[in-house]
């Protein structure tokens, strides 16, 4: 019969397919499994985590810090940082969780283009910080950006009517300008946050608070700055923060590297779905964009979207210099 070649020609491949996929899953056990050194024997691995983009939230990228905590397969960790940074609570959170994998392993800070505020706030919980000569980094300080509209709605004619319960529930209101009083309860805010900042710096970077808090003044630095003042130990790019894992990871000859991603899921479920660098201005979703437009539009949003948040992050959108 005709079809009888064809039935064999589909029963040879999806035998082939099938066998090719239960191998696939075996090597991906093999690689996943807690007790190897690697897929290949005695193969030592430097894994790569990446840190990009503004700052939003710390969950993927806290959870990939804690499972690479007890996998033996790594030597050491290198954490990839190209963000101006981002708010604080997050910020926060990757900081204990580098400062958690250090028990178990050395971790390397490598700086990009910029790697500011939040940005460098975590890279201070690392044993070793590498940055390029012309990276950005610094800025140890506090933000918090007000917007009052209420002229221009007087030009427009329109009047909001706001109705609270609570001395302060609508501090930071655009539609009026902000209080002495609630200016002065704003920057005690400020003032503690970046103290936490400082206090975190001194202890990652193991430097006297007092010259932390001189240097610690907002002030964005080169990284070749930033290594005169105690803030970056080397100079070099990611190749040379990949050295020095390795050789503190006790791997001799070059190491090898895995770049291990703290993003979950395929890249059309995120590019969807996700949220993590979405913003009003710059939406980093499908769903962020959606959002920004119907607020643009006239109907509304969260009204959590719209709280003014103390920030660690670049007043300046900015991706380094440029040559």
């Amino acid at each position: 019969m005709p079809t009888q070649p064809v039935r064999r020609a589909f029963g040879f491949i999806g035998g082939f397919l099938a066998l090719f996929f239960v191998l696939a899953f075996a090597m991906a056990l093999l690689r996943a499994g807690k007790g190897g050194t690697g897929f290949l024997p005695g193969e030592s691995v430097v894994a790569v985590v990446p840190l990009d983009g503004e700052i939003e939230r710390s969950d993927d990228f806290v959870e990939t810090l804690d499972d690479l905590q007890d996998d033996q397969r790594f030597a050491a960790v290198v954490v990839r940082i190209n963000s101006p940074g981002g708010a604080v609570a997050p910020s926060q959170e990757m900081y204990d969780a580098v400062r958690r994998l250090g028990q178990k392993k050395p971790v390397i800070a490598s700086l990009g283009s910029v790697a500011a505020s939040g940005g460098y706030y975590v890279a201070s919980a690392a044993d070793t910080i590498v940055a390029s000569p012309g990276t950005l980094t610094g800025s140890i300080g506090v933000i918090m950006s007000l917007t009052n509209v209420r002229g221009l709605m007087e030009k427009l004619g329109v009047e909001a009517t706001i109705v609270t319960a609570g001395k302060w529930k609508d501090t930071g209101s655009p539609f009026r300008a902000v209080t002495p009083e609630e200016r002065a309860m704003l920057q005690k805010m400020a003032d503690q946050v970046h103290t936490q900042f400082i206090d975190a710096v001194a202890a990652g970077r193991k430097l006297d608070q007092a010259k932390v808090r001189e240097i610690g003044n907002g002030r964005v630095y080169t990284g070749e700055e930033a290594k005169q003042i105690g803030l970056v130990d080397e100079l070099g790019g990611l190749e040379d923060a990949v050295r020095i894992a390795g050789a503190r990871g006790g791997i001799t000859g070059k190491p090898v590297i895995e770049r291990v991603s703290p993003r979950r899921g395929p890249w059309w479920w995120r590019a969807l779905f996700s949220e993590q660098s979405a913003s009003s201005i710059r939406p980093g979703s499908v769903l962020a964009l959606l959002d920004s437009l119907a607020r643009l539009g006239g109907q509304g949003g969260t009204a959590e979207s719209e709280v003014p948040q103390l920030l660690w992050r670049l007043p300046f959108v900015t991706e380094g210099f440029r040559w």
